[in-house]
């Protein structure tokens, strides 16, 4: 019979132990880990309780990270688990902002603020493409940030508990670091603007699929866009086709404001 400890059993209790130490030996140094518990710090306000969490988190799958024991170390889970935890949140938020709304603009604005392409500009601007683990080749992706920045979540509510994560998402992220009424405004049709744009201009586009990577057994689309059949060299990813077409606008926009 499996002695219980405080309602945790010595053998599950040991084989965390034995988990964190295979992994511990894979994962960077103590001061790497240091490193990261202060950006956490510094950008969140909190201090982590188990660093193990966020260092898998930022451990993205195209890293092929593999473990001493052969076991696979990802982000995936975690981005599962934060992507739950962050739409159930993000969807009580608004229920209680807007009393009178109704089920589709509710709908809509949910679909805005935990968009792929959102949640990848949101986790750049957090910096935390800075502190990934990921392959040259996923690197710069915004979508795959957006992966990140759900995991970061899902770590963050098993470390420290769902009205923390939740507090944490209104008050601080969204509440100090990011404008939520900006995010819920913004223009999201980025390409009907640029066909309009093009016309008007009497411009040749085209939406040019250049790449085709898979990411959690799912396809993932590089797309540039083409003007009068020259290169623009403005790319995006996503995960359909029609998605990468709408980020790609969506950069071409912000590349025109940068460089006018």
């Amino acid at each position: 019979m499996l002695l219980d400890l405080g309602g945790i059993t010595l053998h599950y209790y040991l084989k965390s132990i034995l988990n964190k130490l295979i992994f511990s030996s894979f994962f960077n140094s103590n001061k790497d880990k240091c490193k990261l518990s202060t950006y956490i710090k510094n950008i969140f306000g909190f201090k982590p309780k188990n660093i193990f969490l966020y260092e898998l988190a930022f451990t993205h799958v195209s890293a092929n990270a593999i473990a001493p024991n052969g076991k696979k170390i990802n982000n995936e889970r975690l981005e599962y688990l934060g992507d739950a935890i962050l739409g159930a949140i993000i969807a009580d938020y608004l229920y209680k902002k807007f009393p009178n709304a109704d089920e589709g603009f509710l709908t809509e604005s949910r679909s805005k603020i935990v968009s792929r392409a959102g949640l990848g500009k949101l986790a750049f601007k957090l910096g935390m493409d800075q502190h990934a683990i990921v392959s040259n080749c996923f690197s710069g992706s915004k979508s795959l940030s957006g992966d990140l920045f759900e995991a970061f979540i899902g770590a963050v509510y098993l470390d420290k508990g769902y009205e923390f994560t939740r507090k944490l998402i209104i008050d601080t992220i969204f509440g100090s670091l990011i404008d939520i009424e900006e995010v819920l405004e913004k223009e999201n049709n980025f390409k009907s603007r640029l066909i309009e744009e093009c016309q008007k201009e009497k411009t040749m586009l085209e939406f040019q699929l250049i790449k085709e990577d898979s990411h959690r057994n799912q396809k993932l689309f590089w797309v540039e866009i083409i003007l009068d059949g020259k290169p623009t060299g403005i790319k995006a990813c996503e995960y359909n086709i029609k998605a990468a077409e709408q980020l790609a606008s969506e950069h071409y926009f912000i590349h025109q404001k940068e460089n006018a």
